[in-house]
């Protein structure tokens, strides 16, 4: 808590998100589901998907370290089958940061057709299941924008 994570993981295998549609530049939201008020754990910035001398030499057996470079953020997801770096600029993790109910209630998501959809299993502000939230999703621009808020406005509040 409190550490920027400087790198994320991702992969072709379901233990792993797939970050395969993020481009440099984007901006990723790590939520968290607790007792069902999802929480915004990081905002990261994506600066890129490649191995760097940051992520330490590549393992030569299948006992070696995947990313030594990068064992304080290994649970991120280094260990996992076909885990790749992406490399990101992060807000400080965090996981007291709730998104208010009304705006849950709100989020949309666009996929690659074009198609929006909203968060299902919201009841009264609170999550009542979180599958539809599992996995990585483009946010559209509005909801992009309104969890920006939500970041920005906790980061200028005093602690």
């Amino acid at each position: 808590m409190g550490e920027r994570p400087p790198v994320a993981f991702s992969g072709v295998h379901s233990s792993l998100p797939a970050w395969s549609g993020a481009r440099a530049g984007d901006e990723v939201y790590a939520l968290h589901v607790n007792r069902r008020v999802v929480h915004v754990v990081s905002r990261m910035r994506v600066v890129d998907m490649e191995r760097r001398d940051c992520c330490g030499t590549a393992p030569s057996t299948w006992e070696d370290p995947a990313f030594p470079g990068h064992d304080d953020w290994w649970m991120l997801g280094a260990g996992g089958c076909g885990a790749a770096p992406v490399h990101v600029d992060a807000t400080p993790v965090r996981f007291d940061l709730p998104v208010p109910g009304d705006l849950l209630a709100e989020l949309t998501w666009r996929n690659r057709r074009g198609h929006t959809r909203g968060l299902k299993y919201v009841v009264d502000g609170l999550l009542e299941h979180s599958v539809s939230l599992q996995g990585f999703y483009r946010l559209t621009p509005e909801s992009a924008a309104a969890l920006a808020n939500v970041v920005d406005r906790a980061a200028a509040s005093p602690t």
